[in-house]
């Protein structure tokens, strides 16, 4: 088999995985559909969470390169009872302020985007991108060094090459 025809049959195979892969959505489970079948679509989430009632929260993130987290609770049966996309300026301004640790941010939010420091700030920063309306914006979620949410800040995400002045 010639070298370009290889070339061919796998750039097929590929094209044919990614269009399998778009099929598989958190925000395409429907209440009801039991635990297994939607591990089965989805694949193992970033997170599991154990909830109150022996419910369960898996967590799907499409962070870093994309703008979602989804919320998956299910009953204590293994049912699906709601999905929720929770990357949204009303979530992100629920973080209570010196109350919230890094770990109440992961486990609402997932992993970020990004982790990075300021010299104005001893700790770390969390970046997160969503959209707010149809607007692309960031998110930024100063964790002290104890762990402890300091303060969150908002900005408008440029895409890359938009050399507007402002």
């Amino acid at each position: 088999m010639s070298v370009l025809r290889r070339l061919g049959m796998g750039a097929s195979v590929l094209v044919l995985a990614v269009l399998l892969s778009a099929c598989a959505s958190p925000d395409r489970e429907k209440p009801g559909a039991r635990r297994a079948d939607v591990l089965a679509r989805l694949g193992a989430p970033h997170s599991t969470t154990a909830l109150d009632g022996n419910r369960e929260r898996l967590l799907y993130s499409t962070l870093p390169a994309g703008r979602q987290v989804f919320h998956l609770d299910f009953d204590a049966t293994g049912r699906l009872e709601r999905v929720e996309q929770v990357l949204t300026f009303a979530r992100f301004s629920g973080i209570a302020l010196d109350h919230w640790s890094r770990a109440d941010v992961e486990r609402a939010f997932g992993p970020p985007m990004l982790v990075e420091r300021v010299a104005r700030f001893d700790g770390d920063v969390w970046t997160y991108r969503f959209m707010d309306d149809y607007e692309p914006r960031l998110a930024h979620i100063h964790i002290d060094r104890a762990g402890t949410v300091r303060q969150l800040l908002f900005t408008d995400d440029q895409p890359p090459g938009d050399d507007r002045d402002f």
